[in-house]
């Protein structure tokens, strides 16, 4: 679903969703036509992000600081960037790409093949943090015969490697104190850091592609989904980058000062189970928890009439999607009878890790109240995103948890037994290296569609819902990226009309 809403300004008072407390933005004047003011919920942990920096740092150096060999534009298309040219051999073993030869990194020093090796290799070294370090195990070797020229030798076929080379920023080799700093070659460099209220991004004087059209552009960070809001109604901030507030939407759907964007999005809200641990080791026990759920009631509660229901990891937007919400149906008597099925008639108890940001903690309370309904009881443990990373994501200490998974084509992850939620069928698993060796698109798709099929069947997780994409805009503002692809935010074509 994909609208455009220009909207008069109500009166009313904008309702609170469950999180207290909420930080001020920068500034409290209005923004100048060169400065283009952000606000975000999502502020950056640190700079750097294969060092846990979060969401927030993709959002604001992804494409804006830093740059890729390639570019996932908004609407989801791979097109090269840094790279010029490749080829790729006939045996699909060997990338050969050509560098632009016109790029320098903010520091006046010329972009080479050594960094984009340097680079690369800090993604998949073995203390990176990056999401996508599992995907790149195919990379044997990484040679650099001149300055312009990088040949990367894969151990197995990776007809995905272009599209993943897009996620790795190209960092002078010669950078340090990147948790703090920056060497990128994209259209701006870093302004002020903030921390507990904004960054800002300065338009950089040197950059080697079209400049961007704003002078200056200042991410403001809240705490508070309704802070963030009133912000914007203010005119404290120009564009919201993704609402998380929707009882807030009614202050902007009528009002001609506002556009809602309502676009693409690729985030998943997930119920994830540890399936190592009984009794989520029992697809019975995960099948009836998933029909126990009344997820299109769910979506409604916390979105409205935004948002999408899906039956797996794969939304719309992927290319091997397919609509599979009726594989694991709400129907309180089946999730009953499964559980009776698995051994567990009475019911039984677990303790779900839930981080304390909207939306988890109305979303648990929610689910509290569903499972009870079959006899399940759930005990709230709410976690800080830094503990959900080192206990869940990094310990696999936990028995279930709740998540956003903002990536496209990450249906992958389910064939790694490694990943966090520790499902493993080998099936799927061979289907997912399968498809990576696939020598055609088609032939990709047609292996994905099969992991996205057996996944949903084993109710791995339970996909409760896609997130809307909704962007706030003040109406005179163009330019702008309304689409919610693995959390960039390019903001290098903003401008006031």
């Amino acid at each position: 679903m994909k609208k455009t809403t220009t909207v008069a300004l109500a009166a009313t008072v904008i309702a609170s969703l469950a999180l207290a407390g909420c930080s001020t933005a920068s500034s409290d004047s209005t923004s100048s036509a060169s400065t283009i003011e952000i606000g975000s919920l999502y502020e950056p942990q640190n700079l750097d992000n294969t060092a846990g920096g979060g969401q927030g740092i993709t959002e604001a150096f992804n494409g804006n600081v830093y740059e890729g060999l390639f570019k996932l534009t908004d609407d989801g298309d791979v097109e090269p960037l840094l790279a010029s040219d490749y080829s790729l051999s006939e045996d699909g073993l060997s990338y050969t790409f050509t560098l632009r030869d016109d790029v320098t990194f903010h520091s006046g020093k010329a972009l080479t093949s050594a960094d984009v090796k340097s680079s690369i290799e800090k993604v998949t070294a073995e203390d990176s943090q990056s999401a996508r370090k599992s995907s790149l195990k195919p990379i044997a070797s990484i040679e650099t015969p001149d300055a312009q020229t990088v040949v990367i030798d894969l151990s197995s076929k990776s007809i995905s490697l272009p599209y993943l080379l897009s996620y790795i920023w190209i960092i002078n080799s010669d950078a340090t104190d990147l948790q703090t700093s920056e060497d990128g070659t994209g259209p701006y460099t870093l302004g002020d850091w903030k921390r507990g209220s904004s960054l800002s991004l300065e338009a950089s004087d040197s950059y080697w592609g079209t400049a961007a059209k704003n002078d200056e552009v200042v991410f403001n960070y809240f705490t508070d989904a309704t802070a963030l809001s009133n912000a914007l109604l203010t005119n404290r901030v120009d564009i919201v980058t993704s609402v998380q507030s929707p009882d807030s939407l009614s202050q902007f759907e009528d009002n001609a000062d506002y556009t809602v964007n309502d676009g693409n999005s690729t985030t998943k809200e997930i119920l994830a189970f540890n399936d190592r641990v009984a009794p989520f080791d029992n697809v019975d026990v995960r099948k009836a928890l998933y029909s126990a759920i009344d997820r299109e009631k769910l979506l409604n509660s916390i979105w409205g009439d935004y948002g999408t229901l899906i039956g797996s990891m794969v939304p719309p937007t992927d290319p091997w999607y397919e609509d599979l919400t009726d594989v694991n149906p709400y129907d309180v008597d089946l999730a009953k009878s499964l559980l009776a099925q698995a051994g567990y008639a009475d019911g039984f108890e677990f303790t779900l890790d839930t981080p304390t940001y909207d939306p988890h903690p109305a979303v648990a309370e929610f689910l509290k109240s569903e499972l009870a309904k079959v006899g399940v009881t759930v005990n709230i443990n709410p976690i800080s995103s830094d503990e959900w990373y080192t206990k869940v994501f990094k310990e696999q200490n936990f028995e279930a948890t709740l998540q956003e998974h903002v990536n496209d084509r990450d249906v992958v992850w389910y064939g790694n037994p490694d990943f966090y939620w520790g499902y493993n069928n080998p099936e799927v698993t061979q289907w997912v290296s399968e498809a990576e060796q696939a020598s055609s698109v088609d032939e990709q798709t047609a292996k994905l569609k099969l992991v996205n099929e057996q996944i949903a069947a084993d109710a791995a997780s339970v996909w409760l819902y896609l997130y809307p994409q909704i962007v706030v805009a003040a109406s005179d503002l163009t330019g702008y990226p309304v689409n919610g692809l693995n959390s960039q935010f390019y903001v290098y074509d903003i401008e006031t009309k």
